[in-house]
């Protein structure tokens, strides 16, 4: 399955089980141990001129497990051993609290999308799970899935693009990439 032919200009990840591996509800910035080819995969798009950035539903905040400051020192862990990443969305929310922001609706990709300057339709979110790709196509962007053990079988079948790997999915970007001029 490929992309569409739209000229792409950003990329947004989303972190755990996608970037990093997953640990549940991780605050620990120890604990940060990068997916096989993510490094590579974000230095590749960062080459090809993409835009890139992370959006991450990290309810371990609303659930009182973490603090946003134990949060954003994980992710600077991320941003350090991956990165480094042009903008950073964070929904701090449970499920329950219905917000905006929280995967699969658009509000982080969104907000990237107004920070970076970009048209939400000139972006891929790349991830693990359906409300990864949910958020983009619901944002006016498109996705990419990359299936895990987690990955539900009818999250596969649902999504428009998968890739095998994080840097098989950048590949797919990288082809439709029309960069970003500085």
């Amino acid at each position: 399955m490929a992309l569409s032919d739209r000229p792409l200009r950003g990329v947004l990840f989303d972190r755990d089980d996608t970037l990093v591996v997953d640990v549940p509800y991780n605050a620990d910035p120890a604990l940060v141990v990068p997916v096989p080819g993510a490094a590579r995969a974000v230095a590749a798009a960062r080459a090809a001129g993409l835009a890139v950035g992370v959006v991450t539903n990290q309810s371990v905040i609303a659930k009182g497990m973490a603090t946003r400051e134990q949060v954003d020192a994980t992710n600077a862990r991320v941003d350090e051993l991956v990165g480094p990443f042009d903008v950073w969305e964070v929904c701090p929310h449970d499920r329950a609290d219905d917000c905006a922001c929280r995967k699969p609706r658009p509000g982080m990709v969104l907000a990237a999308a107004a920070r970076l300057g970009l048209d939400p339709a000139d972006l891929v979110v790349i991830g693990d799970i359906g409300a990864d790709v949910g958020a983009a196509a619901a944002a006016g962007g498109q996705g990419v899935l990359v299936p895990t053990a987690r990955t539900l079988p009818a999250e596969v079948d649902g999504a428009t693009t998968v890739a095998r790997t994080i840097e098989e999915a950048v590949t797919l970007v990288v082809a439709q990439a029309a960069p970003v001029t500085p």
